[in-house]
């Protein structure tokens, strides 16, 4: 038997809007009659957001920009090319690969130049400490530490040797570092990549550190960065020099025993020449020396040359100064805020309450 209740389907199954009306207009009907619940959710969520606002310490942004200039035109090709006539290198390419790009930007949050930084010296109070017994102190760190023997006595002295740090010297630092190059500590990235500018910005909530921790990370980030692009050039300064003093060592010892040579044969007969061979023998070290000391010299200088078109310049444009940009959430916006967030998860949780228990009925 046909149930004649059932009702025929509908060829369009679509709400019309007249229902959508009535659905909306039941909803709103069934929150009025939870108003009060409503607006003592949004009372207690205004009053979370404005003691979280009110409790909350403000943090310091510093900013520093620099740009990189180099040599990349290939200048000392020319001056290598002529050194190698004489069987040296003068350098020519710096190394340079581990700064290309993005990677400069990386290398700045690596863990070598920040714990580098970390550990540079800086004077607090007319106290020199490092930047990493600073941030221990300004974040109390020691308070917990105080009932640990293993921690009681640890102490981050200024350019200390990392290599003979302890195991809980280790984790220290290892926190230290984690907590300075969070994404919301340590920002370093370029505003536009057509543009070589690049700005460091650290923000934590004493303005003091901020400042340090970002001027004293590009000063090391710098000298790295010499040093590495210029390592190769510098290398081959240093060997030219010590060949060119032992070369000039010998020829000065050459001169005097050409001097000597001739003194111990003054007046002697002409007929013994043999006498005067050893004078002869070092008149030829003088004049051999002196050719290789001439041609060292000449590499020398070029290799010097060399040296500054591979140091690159790195120019700071902008430092941070006091006072630093104050960030801090307003006490208005985090009452309104939060009475907003905290009614619309009300008025969530009844209207899915609601269907749930439509659904099990």
């Amino acid at each position: 038997m046909v149930d004649q209740n059932i009702t025929p389907p509908n060829d369009n199954d679509e709400i019309s809007l007249k229902e959508l009306v009535l659905k909306i207009k039941e909803w709103y009907q069934f929150l009025l009659t939870k108003w009060k619940l409503i607006v003592l959710a949004g009372i207690i969520g205004g009053l979370i957001g404005f003691t979280y606002a009110f409790f909350q310490k403000p943090t310091y942004k510093a900013v520093l920009t620099f740009a990189l200039e180099e040599d990349k035109g290939g200048g000392a090709s020319g001056l290598g090319g002529l050194a190698s006539q004489f069987g040296f290198d003068i350098g020519g390419s710096g190394g340079g690969g581990a700064f290309a790009g993005s990677n400069l930007i990386e290398l700045m949050k690596s863990r070598l130049l920040v714990e580098k930084t970390l550990l540079n010296p800086i004077e607090i109070n007319g106290k020199t400490i490092s930047i990493a017994e600073y941030y221990i102190q300004i974040n109390k760190m020691r308070d917990a530490w105080d009932e640990n023997p293993a921690f009681k006595n640890i102490q981050f002295l200024p350019n200390a040797d990392r290599a003979s740090f302890t195991l809980q010297q280790d984790s220290i630092l290892k926190d230290i570092f984690s907590a300075v190059t969070s994404p919301k500590s340590l920002t370093i990235g370029q505003k536009d990549i057509k543009v070589s500018i690049t700005s460091i910005e650290v923000v934590s909530s004493n303005e003091n550190f901020s400042k340090i921790f970002c001027e004293n990370l590009a000063k090391e980030t710098s000298e790295y960065y010499v040093e590495i692009k210029s390592k190769k050039a510098r290398l081959n300064v240093e060997i030219l020099q010590k060949q060119t003093d032992s070369i000039r060592a010998e020829l000065n010892s050459a001169i005097t025993g050409v001097a000597s040579a001739a003194d111990n044969v003054f007046n002697l007969n002409m007929a013994m020449n043999v006498k005067r061979s050893p004078g002869a023998r070092r008149q030829v070290d003088v004049q051999a020396n002196t050719a290789m000391l001439t041609s060292l010299v000449t590499n020398l200088e070029m290799s010097k040359m060399a040296l500054r078109k591979e140091t690159p310049l790195i120019e700071v444009i902008d430092k941070p100064i006091f006072p630093l940009e104050k960030e801090k959430v307003g006490k208005l916006k985090s009452l309104v805020l939060g009475g907003f967030l905290a009614g619309f998860l009300t008025v969530l949780y009844l209207v899915f309450s609601s269907l749930y228990k439509k659904l099990i009925a």
